[in-house]
């Protein structure tokens, strides 16, 4: 059981409370957490919501929170580069049927890209290339 609740996707909700805690960059308050929310996502929560979210959270163990002083705190106890990474290769297995060459295809066919941007695509093949 403990597996699953650490392997679990986080709802849509969940998401943009993550999102607004690793942008943080550091621990945040509640207080600062419902204004980040409600200024950067447009989200209007209620202090009750964002503590019931917050305990999804701590029980998937993506996050915790804390006290210190008047207000309480979040921690992210999982990096934003690591979920990402978990969610790309859920979507290479699912949607592309683990055929990465498809799965860059299309994500290259996306977007128009900056000659930079492709030098820097390059630079990572070659040194793929190089191992």
């Amino acid at each position: 059981m403990d597996f699953e609740k650490k392997d679990r996707n986080l709802s849509t909700s969940e998401t943009v409370i993550m999102k607004a805690i690793w942008d943080a960059g550091e621990d945040i308050s509640v207080p600062n957490l419902i204004n980040l929310l409600n200024t950067k996502y447009g989200k209007e929560y209620a202090k009750t919501t964002v503590v019931t979210f917050l305990l999804h959270l701590s029980d998937k163990e993506f996050a915790t929170t804390y006290r210190k002083g008047r207000y309480s705190y979040v921690h992210a106890l999982k990096s934003e580069k690591e979920y990402r990474q978990k969610l790309m290769r859920e979507a290479l297995n699912f949607w592309y049927k683990n055929d990465i060459v498809e799965m860059i295809t299309c994500m290259l066919h996306e977007k128009k890209m900056s000659h930079e941007e492709i030098q820097k695509i390059q630079s990572e093949l070659a040194k793929l290339d190089s191992k």
